[in-house]
């Protein structure tokens, strides 16, 4: 690259915006030169902004502390100095579609993070390593809003990369059933222990609208395009539950699951062990070597051991097993603010930047 892309982070005082902004310190295609929250950070500069309330284990890169926080509602003005936007904010559902679309009608790419625009039919909800082809829809979106180099891309929940890829890999044998239940962190809630001490020693067993995304959002990473939207697919049928647990960072997943032809284990963990994907192809840099990572002990994938597995960004398996009532049984793993959240947002835009829809403005 002659130069590297100019980022802007929309949102990005909040926990995930703290990711993007540490996840892009020395990155090698991409630069944070624009970061826009709510208009009472606006004027400060990054430091004094999330100083008091920085969530990470690692201290604030050198390099965003003195840029000067912009009003995320100045759309022009944020958008001015940036090729793409990464956008994680904290507001009501209807605010975050408009304020993504009036980004994106400015000519300015946009990977959300944000669950505002997973159903709108012709925005792409991407794992890259999973439904890449789903960006072709990018055309028919960028007509409909009147730009030519704009659009709106959004990463699924992070919930569902505990057990979607796992899945992935097995269906030309078509899985029918599925029933999942996930054990999800706090830092999924945007917290640390600090901010919630009624986590300690505790277990909720209601994530509000989790359990929707975790059944209905796989089903859309597995359809297909058809009259410029995205139709859903129709199978498997998945059932969940969705816990949260007293865990810093990583979803873990437990998964029960029937196959109209159902696979040897030889078969699964051959599939698991070789599976690749377009980051894969392509070797994007944020993208894990290994995907998927089959773990043969009785006692993993664990959570605190496991998450960071190829820097957050590969998923794990283990204790596939034959079931009474179902085909099999395994237990899936991944790390929710990274492969889940910021790093699969990262990931996104690599994918986007290879593939020709972001480029310099």
């Amino acid at each position: 690259m002659s130069r590297k892309l100019k980022v802007g982070i929309v949102g990005g005082t909040g926990m995930v915006g703290q990711r993007f902004v540490e996840l892009l310190d020395q990155h090698p295609w991409f630069e944070v030169t624009a970061i826009a929250a709510s208009s009472s950070s606006a004027g400060k500069t990054y430091e004094e902004s999330v100083k008091s309330r920085w969530k990470l284990s690692t201290p604030i890169p050198e390099n965003v502390k003195q840029i000067i926080v912009q009003d995320a509602s100045k759309v022009e003005e944020v958008a001015t100095g940036v090729d793409f936007i990464f956008c994680a904010v904290d507001m009501k559902k209807d605010e975050i579609k408009a304020l993504e679309e009036a980004y994106a009608k400015t000519g300015t790419p946009v990977i959300s993070n944000n669950s505002a625009h997973r159903w709108t039919p012709d925005i792409p909800m991407v794992i890259p390593e999973v439904n890449p082809g789903h960006i072709e829809i990018i055309a028919a979106q960028r007509k409909r809003l009147g730009t030519s180099t704009g659009f709106i891309a959004v990463k699924p929940n992070c919930s569902i990369q505990s057990y979607v890829p796992a899945l992935h890999a097995l269906l030309d044998f078509k899985p029918t059933n599925v029933v999942a239940s996930t054990y999800q962190a706090i830092s999924g809630a945007g917290k640390n222990f600090t901010d919630w001490p009624e986590m300690l020693d505790n277990v909720i067993p209601y994530i509000g609208g989790e359990e929707e995304k975790s059944e209905q959002e796989p089903l859309r990473i597995w359809g297909s395009i058809a009259n410029n939207e995205i139709i859903k697919a129709s199978s498997p049928l998945i059932t969940t539950q969705c816990i949260r647990v007293p865990v810093t960072d990583g979803h873990l997943a437990t998964v029960f699951a029937s196959f109209e032809k159902k696979p040897t284990r030889e078969e699964i963990l051959s599939r698991w062990q070789n599976y690749k994907g377009r980051p894969q192809e392509l070797n994007l840099p944020s993208a894990p070597k290994q995907f998927i990572t089959y773990f043969e002990e009785d006692n993993r994938p664990q959570t605190k051991l496991d998450r960071e597995i190829e820097r957050g960004m590969g998923v794990s398996a283990g204790r596939l097993r034959e079931d009474s009532l179902f085909d099999y049984k395994f237990v899936g793993l991944s790390h929710n603010t990274l492969r889940g959240a910021a790093g699969g947002a990262v990931l996104i835009a690599e994918l986007l930047k290879a593939e020709g829809y972001i480029q310099p403005k």
